[in-house]
């Protein structure tokens, strides 16, 4: 069991408000998520530590990281390209990382029963996808830019174009999710999601850059979006 559990290195605390807040009263849904009491320390045993391990995982279909080619057609909206690497806060990669993805179509909404707004679906694009970092933590998804969409957190309330993601590491208690993104949305400083996090550094880590090196010609824009699990630069994670 000790051998089992030693494979399992814990990260280095990320620096004070560099995370997102649990309780960031702009954002009204976490006054009732937040929790009002000290969190309850669980120490974490063999069942917590190890597994899944995704080093020899077949699963992964190629379309799963292409999701312009999920259906029979073409999906409506500009064509992305987002990638970038998996890295822990020495620089090291993260390889056979599983990452997913969620999103909204090009129109604002999201495939999933709770999404009533008025944009219209799009039956050739489903919002979600997954791949397995290589081993150099690289990573890379085809897929459409998001639109913006109203969410009622507030009057006139819009979300800015974003993609959620989800990085699954070498054990169970290792999950961390994530959103990413656009340069230059003129919506990121009227969101409190965004804005959770106090420290502007690491916020703007959550900005993905324009990537000239990934741009296809005449295919698609490409942007570059780099996950540090821990440390002192790492990703802001949501709680």
């Amino acid at each position: 069991m000790m051998q089992d559990m030693a494979k399992f290195r814990g990260y280095r605390r990320a620096e004070p408000g560099t995370q997102p807040d649990h309780l960031h009263p702009a954002y009204v849904s976490s006054i009732k998520r937040a929790p009002s009491k000290p969190l309850v320390y669980l120490p974490h045993t063999l069942s917590e530590v190890t597994g899944p391990s995704f080093d020899s995982f077949s699963g992964i279909d190629v379309k799963a990281g292409d999701l312009t080619r999920q259906h029979h057609g073409e999906p409506l909206g500009e064509r992305i390209i987002v990638s970038g690497r998996v890295l822990d806060e020495d620089g090291r990669p993260a390889a056979h990382t599983l990452i997913e993805v969620w999103q909204a179509n090009a129109a604002g909404r999201y495939r999933h029963s709770v999404d009533q707004h008025n944009a219209p679906l799009d039956p050739n694009f489903e919002g979600s996808g997954h791949t397995l970092s290589d081993e150099n933590g690289n990573f890379r998804f085809i897929t459409i830019r998001p639109g913006a969409y109203p969410w009622r957190n507030h009057y006139n309330a819009w979300r800015p174009a974003h993609i959620h993601f989800s990085v699954f590491g070498p054990a169970f208690a290792t999950r961390l999710i994530t959103q990413m993104y656009f340069p230059g949305d003129a919506l990121l400083p009227f969101d409190p999601i965004f804005n959770c996090t106090g420290d502007e550094k690491a916020r703007n880590r959550l900005i993905s850059l324009f990537d000239w090196e990934t741009t296809v010609c005449e295919q698609a824009l490409g942007f570059r979006f780099d996950i540090i699990l821990g440390g002192r630069d790492s990703t802001p994670w949501e709680k």
